[in-house]
């Protein structure tokens, strides 16, 4: 029993209020634990919402007055919404430089760095105008942001470069503008590989840029194999062709899988007779301990050639050129055309 003089405690619940208590703790326990929450889920839906609409309704401004010729408004709004010329990045989702890169208006584009909008302007995903410019082939763009101080080895949240970009679309003169200006041509640990995309597009082109300027024919991406197994993979004959010229290993694939079994399997006639002209093993085997031969589709002309090929022998002018191209080396294949030979002959070496 509680004595006269002694008040109660903060906890203390009045004989009234105790029913009143136990109902609302009754309650809140049967309600779902989400469920408490839901308006608070909606207010951060809705202010999500809300800045989304301020983002894009600033983007429409800012544009519609650079089209409109008022440059110190677009100006004005760029330097107070975006931080521009304070030494600040942009975090906002697509710029009106990301547009202009995008689209190739390459004289709005000049206008927006004129006025004060970073070349390396970023959005969430960390895409940057030079990724938009070299995406959509856009190569005076490309030139004026590099010459902006774009920089040419950014990467996106999920590690692709402009150069990726410009293979993905096929782009050999932003491939070259970039290589020209310091991308690396071969990739950083577990990141997309620009030679990998292009060979699996079947862009010979840059295929043969890359190459040019450094990059690994074998480079091995564990989950994907080689670019010539890709391209093997992807049925790309040029792609094919271009990299076992520049010397890739024709027996180097995805763990034991070759890239003969990557053209067996897709019944791919022409590529496998390159890959045979450049010395693949018929009897290699895969993880399942098969052949090429036995990956091929029953009765197609992929398996008639190779059972063709197990029963002929291979021209003696065939084993000479696989061991003076071994002899060679890969990194030395280039210095072929300028040994004192016969053209035909060199140009028999080169497979031409």
């Amino acid at each position: 029993m509680i004595p006269a003089h002694a008040s109660p405690g903060p906890l203390a619940v009045s004989p009234r209020a105790a029913p009143a208590h136990a109902a609302m703790a009754e309650l809140l326990e049967s309600r779902p634990f989400g469920s408490q929450y839901t308006n608070v889920y909606l207010s951060i839906f809705a202010l999500f919402c809300f800045k989304l609409f301020v983002k894009i309704s600033l983007n429409i401004l800012t544009h519609f007055y650079v089209v409109k010729g008022n440059r110190k408004e677009a100006a004005r709004i760029a330097f107070e919404f975006y931080d521009f010329g304070q030494g600040h990045r942009s975090w906002a989702d697509r710029s009106p430089l990301h547009e202009a890169a995008c689209q190739g208006r390459l004289l709005a584009l000049k206008t927006l760095l004129s006025q004060g909008y970073s070349a390396n302007a970023i959005t969430i995903d960390l895409v940057t105008p030079l990724h938009e410019a070299c995406l959509g082939d856009h190569v005076a763009c490309a030139r004026a942001l590099i010459e902006a101080g774009a920089n040419v080895n950014a990467t996106t949240i999920d590690g692709v470069t402009p150069l990726f970009n410009a293979c993905s679309a096929g782009s050999v003169t932003c491939t070259e503008v970039l290589l020209e200006h310091g991308a690396k041509p071969q990739p950083e640990i577990c990141q997309p590989s620009p030679l990998h995309e292009a060979s699996n597009k079947g862009r010979a082109a840059c295929v043969e840029a890359l190459i040019a300027w450094g990059a690994d024919v074998d480079h091995d991406i564990p989950h994907l194999g080689t670019p010539l197994y890709i391209a093997c993979l992807s049925q790309e004959l040029q792609c094919t062709e271009k990299l076992l010229e520049n010397g890739a290993n024709v027996q180097k694939g995805r763990f034991l899988e070759t890239p003969l079994h990557a053209a067996s399997q897709k019944d791919s006639t022409e590529i496998i007779k390159v890959l045979l002209e450049f010395g693949a093993n018929i009897n290699a085997r895969n993880l399942e301990l098969k052949r090429p031969v036995e990956t091929a589709p029953p009765s197609s002309l992929a398996e008639s050639m190779l059972l063709l090929h197990e029963a002929t022998p291979c021209s003696l002018s065939q084993l000479c050129r696989l061991n003076i191209r071994n002899y060679v080396g890969r990194s030395r294949l280039h210095f072929i055309p300028q040994l004192k030979l016969p053209t035909l002959l060199k140009r028999f070496l080169q497979y031409r």
